[in-house]
């Protein structure tokens, strides 16, 4: 069905995804938050014209998340972040598998608001991995292949900046 394809739906959901692999291609911190802040606008679009109110609220939080993280490092922000989190996850999860996306939302979290450069990239890897296996259990193809172009477009993001720091020590 090509129409699928190229409904409005899935058509912000390609949007999405070159907001988040443009992400992991930014060397500059604030840059990759921006990006970061309009994937996820553009994920609220997309899971609201498929009709799914949960990925909605959870890309609504990991928006607000975001985009908080470019005005404070505040660690009061991050616990209330994380607890948002929390929260939710006793709300709707219902079996373990259910948790990998909210704690990848936490690692972010901390990511984002406590760490800078490689660190905060590391970190972020570490979500990239659950939700990828997240995306394998619910049997996401698209989903998975995204979470994976992702995961290397970070890596190699993480590997320029050793390079650069080498090169400038």
């Amino acid at each position: 069905m090509l129409t699928d394809w190229l409904s409005p739906a899935q058509c912000i959901g390609y949007v999405a995804f070159v907001l988040g692999v443009g992400s992991f291609l930014q060397t500059d911190d604030r840059r990759f938050k921006l990006f970061m802040t309009g994937e996820c606008l553009a994920y609220i679009v997309h899971f609201a014209l498929l009709g799914n109110p949960t990925a909605v609220a959870s890309s609504s939080l990991s928006f607000l998340r975001s985009l908080i993280s470019l005005r404070t490092r505040s660690k009061w922000v991050v616990f209330a972040v994380v607890a948002a989190n929390v929260g939710f996850g006793l709300a709707i999860a219902k079996q373990p598998s259910d948790w990998l996306p909210l704690c990848a939302s936490c690692l972010g979290t901390l990511a984002l608001f406590l760490l800078r450069g490689v660190p905060m990239r590391l970190l972020m890897l570490c979500g990239t991995m659950l939700w990828i296996v997240n995306n394998v259990i619910a049997g996401s193809i698209g989903g998975t292949a995204l979470e994976v172009v992702v995961a290397v477009v970070n890596i190699s993001t993480i590997l320029r900046l050793r390079r650069q720091e080498a090169a400038a020590a």
